[in-house]
């Protein structure tokens, strides 16, 4: 067996792909200095201030149109919270996001949300609308688009207003668009939903993160410190960053990792997502485990099948890792070799998801490190994660988990401590909404 795992990570190593290589300390340090960069003006992380704080005491038994637009699906819901400050979901509807489905117009891209939120407009004056894409918030916390990830494709979209765009589309269609609308990301939601879940709890900080189709954080950040938005730096507190991490271009990367890139919608764009984001992990493992066959690491019969395997999901990967004898595409592959394929691609994965963890555990302390909270291990900060990868993903949860522990609480003495909340992303969009 350490023959086979020695083969695996020798074999990454070649292209720059082994997690042994990922330098923890250096990488948290070029984070940190990014950060400061994007809050500058300049870098590959773009720090979008929302104009949203957590200030303030949620009121009671006021509704507001939730909304949800994440990588596959258009989620909407009223929401409101009663006398017992208890969460009370209605009317609660899942469509397919817009342009998942193939390339549309940007008027079928707003026609088609105008018509999702028709049955509920008569419920609520409010709109608390969760746009999970690169969007600059306006001081008015109205969203102008910046790009689209994930694979969603919108034509002549870039640079509309959200809220604008769908208070004229409900007034073209005669229904009533005196509404308010307020943007925020759903790495902000997911923040304010983990501050909300746990009233009694005694936390340094929150921040909000996000692992699934793609990947995102967001954190409290001082107004002062916010050089490149005068009007904020020279106010007092502070103000939620949409981080827009998955963008982040100082990540290590292998060769595979760049002839991958090459072939996305968005090439040489979200290269920190590309590397640990489920949207993109079937694809770059698929990458990687075939260039390992092109180099003679895996048996004929097993490279002969796998070479015709034109995409993969990351759920497939998880298929074969739970059943590596049943029925899914990496297991018939192995069934066509020998032995040893099985075992030799179970070290290639585990080394990826290995990376993974080392990449998420740099970019998390980053931010701690930064705002210097978490220094109290009876006040860590409050991480609020969401998203398949983080929550499904077999192998990736309990390595994150080591090197938090090795990391972040031994190395750098800062704590912190994970929490999932149901439905984080509408509620802490509400909680927007009824806040702000």
């Amino acid at each position: 067996m350490q023959r086979l795992k020695d083969k695996a990570v020798s074999f990454l190593r070649k292209y720059g792909m082994d997690a042994e290589s990922v330098d923890l300390e250096a990488n948290c340090r070029a984070f940190i200095d990014e950060m400061k960069n994007g809050l500058e003006g300049s870098g590959s992380l773009l720090m979008i201030p929302t104009y949203i704080s957590m200030d303030g005491e949620i009121p009671v038994n006021e509704p507001v149109i939730s909304i949800d637009a994440g990588g596959t699906n258009f989620r909407v819901a009223v929401i409101h919270f009663d006398e017992n400050r208890k969460l009370v979901i209605e009317d609660f509807n899942n469509y397919p996001m817009p342009g998942s489905k193939g390339e549309i117009s940007k008027e079928e891209f707003f026609g088609t949300m105008a018509e999702y939120i028709r049955p509920v407009l008569h419920r609520s004056s409010k709109i608390s609308f969760c746009f999970s894409y690169p969007a600059e918030i306006m001081p008015d916390r109205d969203g102008r688009i910046i790009k689209f990830s994930k694979e969603i494709k919108v034509r002549d979209v870039k640079g509309e207003l959200l809220g604008k765009n769908i208070l004229d589309e409900l007034k073209k269609r005669g229904l009533p668009s005196d509404k308010s609308i307020i943007v925020l990301n759903d790495t902000v939601a997911t923040l304010l939903a983990g501050r909300a879940a746990s009233p009694g709890r005694i936390f340094d900080g929150y921040i909000g993160f996000i692992l699934g189709t793609g990947t995102n954080i967001c954190y409290a950040e001082k107004c002062g410190n916010i050089v490149k938005v005068p009007e904020l730096a020279a106010k007092d507190g502070s103000v939620l960053i949409n981080m827009e991490s998955g963008g982040y271009d100082k990540v290590p990367r292998g060769r595979i990792d760049e002839e991958f890139d090459s072939t996305t919608l968005n090439p040489g764009d979200f290269k920190f997502e590309k590397t640990i984001s489920g949207a993109y992990q079937g694809g770059l493992a698929l990458a990687v485990i075939k260039k390992a066959a092109e180099d003679g690491l895996f048996s004929a019969g097993f490279a002969g099948e796998i070479s015709k395997v034109g995409e993969l999901a990351a759920k497939e990967i998880d298929d074969f890792l739970y059943y590596p004898k049943g029925d899914n595409v990496l297991a018939r592959c192995c069934s066509k070799g020998n032995s040893e394929d099985g075992i030799l691609l179970y070290y290639i994965i585990d080394n990826l998801f290995e990376r993974i963890a080392r990449f998420v555990t740099f970019s998390l302390t980053a931010v701690m490190e930064k705002t210097g909270n978490g220094r109290d291990p009876l006040a860590p900060v409050c991480i609020t994660a969401d998203g398949s990868t983080f929550y499904k993903s077999k192998l990736f949860r309990s390595k994150l988990d080591h090197y938090v522990k090795v990391y972040t609480n031994d190395a750098k003495g800062i704590y912190c401590e994970f929490v999932k909340v149901d439905n984080g992303t509408l509620v802490g969009t509400a909680i927007a909404g009824l806040l702000n």
